[in-house]
């Protein structure tokens, strides 16, 4: 069976992905990063009065026009505090940036050209009417429709969403991924091993990529070599309404490979397997229902960088993003030689350093082999190299995803 190139998978498990559409109501505090449900007006208006930009002096700007101008001072006007009086000829109230303008007053003779001698304010500067002030409305008013459906919240939207008078906010709800880990050889940190098992640590990479783009990540725990735990374990994605399925080894065909069995056995459609990649050959990817599967490998640097290079993105075209085929990478120059590649797409775990022009050169670890776990944790970068790119040598130009 030939190799799916990278590209067509990607765009192939995207195609599949239908934006989730249920909606949740989620406080402010937990709303950043979300992607806005619905278009959002205001329920208030900001500043809802008449207010000052500087510190100074609240003042009739006829009484200004010629200086020095004497006048009284009769209060204080400070934001939460307003003065409850209003300005007539020849008088003036101390005001605070923020605090309401009182009434007779239209402009604000700032601190900085004023002389306080008691209760006597002698101004050293003309002042025009509306100069430092902000009139009710400036930001926004009542009604206004200030966010709109489809937009991921910053905390700046997040900010802005509150001064609108929402304590909480109507958001997209997170794609649920849930992640099991399969194999008989698995057992989970801090538990007791046999000699010939390991710790199963890909789940936790694998959570942690699926919430950092923005899902829900829903631990299946670890199902072993048994239709019946695997058959149990698709069951609980069903029942927790999962988007997304991930299982984390299996994917292949030998003797103890359970995993395309077990979820034939309930109706699942296969849309490929095996991606011109390395790390990460034995990649699956089908659909059960209306639940995506994903089978990434079980080698942990494999099932790391294969999360990052399409679960990553699946995650953020379910959330609505329409860039979500784009990932990233960066220019950067070679440290070290390379041979040439064959007709798998690398992406080679590497340091990063700075040359003196700025310049980042990303130096390939000599060993890739995709058990590694120490070298992935210690890569900055993975070196991107192309089905049959030529040998290069340090120094020639390459991409990079930044770790």
């Amino acid at each position: 069976m030939a190799l799916t190139p990278v590209a067509d998978a990607l765009a192939g498990i995207l195609a599949g992905a239908s934006p989730v559409r249920e909606h949740e109501t989620v406080p402010l505090h937990r709303a950043a990063g979300r992607t806005l449900a619905v278009d959002l007006a205001s329920l208030r208006t900001q500043p809802p009065f008449v207010a000052s930009a500087m510190d100074g002096y609240a003042v009739r700007a006829a009484d200004v026009t010629a200086v020095p101008a004497r006048l009284s001072l009769i209060g204080t006007s400070a934001a939460g505090h307003a003065f409850a009086g209003a300005i007539r000829p020849g008088e003036c109230v101390r005001i605070f940036t923020g605090a309401p303008l009182p009434a007779g007053a239209d402009a604000i003779l700032i601190q900085e050209n004023a002389r306080a001698n008691g209760d006597q304010i002698e101004a050293l500067s003309t002042v025009a009417a509306g100069r430092f002030v902000r009139e009710a409305g400036l930001d926004f008013r009542e009604g206004e429709i200030l966010l709109q459906a489809g937009r991921q919240l910053a905390p700046s939207a997040v900010a802005l969403a509150a001064a609108m008078g929402h304590a909480a906010l109507p958001v997209v709800r997170r794609p649920r991924v849930a992640i099991l880990a399969t194999g008989d050889e698995l057992v989970r940190p801090g538990e007791p091993s046999r000699p010939d098992q390991i710790v199963a640590s890909n789940t936790y990479a694998v959570a942690a990529i699926a919430e950092r783009a923005g899902a829900e990540a829903i631990d299946l725990g670890i199902a072993g070599d048994d239709l019946a735990a695997l058959s149990a374990a698709i069951d609980a994605a069903k029942e927790a309404r999962a988007d997304v399925l991930v299982t984390l080894g299996g994917a292949s065909v030998g003797d103890h490979d359970l995993v395309q069995r077990a979820l034939s056995a309930q109706g699942w459609q296969l849309g490929f397997w095996r991606i011109a990649m390395r790390p990460g050959k034995p990649l699956m990817y089908g659909r059960l229902s209306a639940m995506t599967v994903l089978g990434l490998p079980g080698n942990p640097v494999s099932s790391i960088v294969c999360a990052l290079i399409f679960l990553a993105p699946l995650v953020r075209a379910l959330s609505g993003d329409p860039d979500a085929a784009e990932i990233a990478t960066l220019p950067a120059r070679l440290g070290s030689d390379l041979p040439a590649n064959d007709e798998r797409q690398d992406y080679l775990r590497a340091r990063l350093a700075a040359a003196d022009d700025g310049t980042l050169v990303a130096s390939p670890f000599p060993r890739q082999d995709s058990s590694m776990l120490r070298l992935m944790a210690e890569a900055e970068a993975l070196v991107v190299r192309a089905p049959h790119a030529p040998a290069a040598r340090a120094g020639e130009p390459c991409r990079i995803i930044r770790l």
